[in-house]
C-alpha cells in the first residue's frame, strides 16, 4: 500500500498541462490565465505529498454488552503523524443487528499535532456473539491529491447477551431438595426464618439460647428455625426452530428469541434466590450447563444462550431422555413454542418419572398473522396453519390433564399462579392405596 494520486489531481494535472500548452501553441494568453493556477494546485499537491503510512488501532470500551446497550468504536493513529496528511476517513461497514451513531457509520477527523481519534457509536439490538468487521481507513493529503488506504487491525467480536428485563416470581419452589437456598423448608434445622421457641435438647447451638425465655422459665429454651433450602432448576430451551420475526430488543420478537431472554430472566432470579440452576439446549447435542450456583455460574448460563441457533439438530425423544437425565424431584421449566411431537413427549417422560414441569409457551400472539402475510401460496398456508393450531391446542389439552400447567410469557410474574398451585399440590398429604 503506498500513497496514490487521487482523482482531482489527475484531473488537475491533465487540465494543467492542456491549457499550458494550448497557450503555447495556440498563442492564447487566457488559456495561460485559467491553466497556471491549476497547474500550481497540482505541484503543491505534489509537492506535500505524505510518505509515512499511518498505523490505525481499534478498540472497544466494551466487548460485551446487554441487548440495547450501546459502546463506542475507537480507531486511533497514534504517535506522530505525517505533517502533510490533511484528513483520516473512517467507514465501518454495518453489520445486522448493530445501530450506529452516526447512521452511515463513517466519520472524518482533521490531522492536528498529536494521535488522531475517531469514535462511531454502536448499539446492540439482538443477543448473540457477532463481529464487527474492519472499518475501511483512509488518509489524504493537502488539497487531496494523494490518499492511502490503510488496513486496521482484526474484527471486533462483541458479545450480546440476553439478559434484559428483570423477572420475578413468588418465593415458592416445589420440593426443595438442598441446604443452601433460600427457600423456607417444611422442616426445622440452620436457617433464618423463626418457627418457635422450644426447651433445649442435647446438641442445639448455644448461640440459639433465647435468655428471656429461659430467665422466664427457668429453663433453657432455645429459638428454632425452618431450614433453608434449596432446588434443582431445570431450564430447557428448545431451539429446534424458529417461529415469527425478530425485529430485535426494539421490535416484534420470535419464539427463539422470547425464550433465550426468558430463560436468562429466569436463571437470574433463582440463582439470585441460591437454588441451582442447569441449563438444557434440546438444539445440541453438546451445549447445556450442568447445574450450578453463583454468579458465574450465571455467566456460563448466558454464554451459552448467546449461542442458540435455529439450526441446530434435531434430537428425537430417545436422545433427549438419554442425554439428559433429570432427577425426579427439579424443577423442569420447559421454553418452547410447543409444536414439535419430540418435545410433547419429552415432556410427558419428565411428568412420568416425577418431575415438576411448567411448559412456557415461546409462540408469538401474532404468528398468525405473521404467517398469512409472509407465505408465498396465501390460499394454502393459512388453513393449514389453523388445524396445526387446533392440534397444538388439543397436545396442550393433554398435557393440561397430566398437571402440566401452560402459560405464555410475559415477563416478571408469569410463574406466580402456577408456582403457588405446584407448591400447594407438593405440599399436599399423598394418599397411599
Amino acid at each position: 500500500m503506498r500513497w496514490r494520486p487521487t482523482h482531482a489531481q489527475i484531473r488537475a494535472v491533465c487540465v494543467a498541462a492542456v491549457l499550458l500548452g494550448a497557450a503555447v501553441l495556440l498563442r492564447r494568453p487566457d488559456a495561460a490565465v485559467f491553466g497556471l493556477p491549476i497547474a500550481f494546485l497540482a505541484v503543491w499537491g505534489r509537492y506535500f505529498r505524505p510518505h509515512a503510512r499511518p498505523d490505525v488501532h481499534t478498540e472497544l470500551d466494551a466487548d460485551v454488552l446487554f441487548e440495547g446497550q450501546g459502546t463506542t468504536y475507537r480507531l486511533r493513529v497514534p504517535g506522530e503523524v505525517d505533517p502533510d496528511i490533511d484528513l483520516v476517513v473512517a467507514a465501518l461497514p454495518r453489520t445486522l443487528w448493530f445501530q450506529y451513531d452516526p447512521p452511515q457509520a463513517a466519520i472524518a477527523e482533521p490531522v492536528a499535532d498529536g494521535e488522531v481519534t475517531l469514535e462511531v457509536g454502536v448499539r446492540s439490538k439482538r443477543w448473540g456473539l457477532r463481529s464487527l468487521e474492519r472499518p475501511t481507513v483512509t488518509a489524504t493529503s493537502a488539497v487531496g491529491a494523494y490518499r492511502i488506504q490503510v488496513t486496521s487491525a482484526e474484527p471486533q467480536a462483541v458479545t450480546t447477551l440476553p439478559l434484559r428485563e428483570g423477572f420475578e416470581a413468588v418465593d415458592a419452589v416445589p420440593r426443595p431438595a438442598g441446604l443452601v437456598g433460600l427457600h423456607r423448608s417444611r422442616r426445622p434445622g440452620e436457617g433464618t426464618e423463626l418457627s418457635g421457641v422450644r426447651p433445649f435438647r442435647t446438641g442445639d447451638r448455644l448461640r440459639r439460647i433465647n435468655w428471656a425465655v429461659s430467665a422466664r422459665t427457668q429453663e433453657l429454651h432455645v429459638t428454632s428455625t425452618w431450614s433453608d433450602r434449596d432446588t434443582e432448576v431445570v431450564i430447557m430451551v428448545d431451539t429446534g426452530g424458529e417461529i415469527g420475526i425478530s425485529e430485535g430488543i426494539d421490535g416484534r420478537s420470535s419464539s427463539l428469541d422470547t425464550a433465550v431472554r426468558a430463560a436468562a430472566a429466569v436463571a437470574e432470579h433463582y440463582l439470585r434466590n441460591g437454588d441451582r440452576v442447569r441449563l438444557i439446549d434440546t438444539g445440541s447435542l453438546f451445549r447445556g450447563v450442568r447445574s450450578g450456583s453463583g454468579r458465574g455460574h450465571l455467566r456460563r448460563i448466558l454464554d451459552t444462550l448467546v449461542h442458540a441457533d435455529r439450526r441446530g439438530r434435531q434430537q428425537d425423544e430417545e436422545q433427549l431422555a438419554r442425554r439428559n437425565r433429570v432427577r425426579s424431584d427439579s424443577l423442569v421449566l420447559v421454553l418452547s413454542p410447543l409444536l414439535r411431537q419430540t418435545m410433547l413427549g419429552y415432556i410427558v417422560t419428565l411428568v412420568h418419572s416425577g418431575c415438576t414441569v411448567i411448559a412456557i409457551d415461546t409462540l408469538p400472539p401474532d404468528v398468525a398473522s405473521i404467517i398469512d402475510v409472509d407465505t408465498h401460496d396465501a390460499r394454502c398456508w393459512p388453513l393449514a396453519w389453523r388445524l396445526r393450531l387446533l392440534e397444538r391446542r388439543r397436545d396442550l389439552d393433554r398435557l393440561s390433564d397430566l398437571g402440566v400447567p401452560t402459560v405464555p410469557w410475559q415477563g416478571s410474574g408469569t410463574l406466580d399462579e402456577v408456582l403457588r398451585d405446584a407448591a400447594r399440590l407438593s405440599a399436599a398429604p399423598r394418599i397411599r392405596s
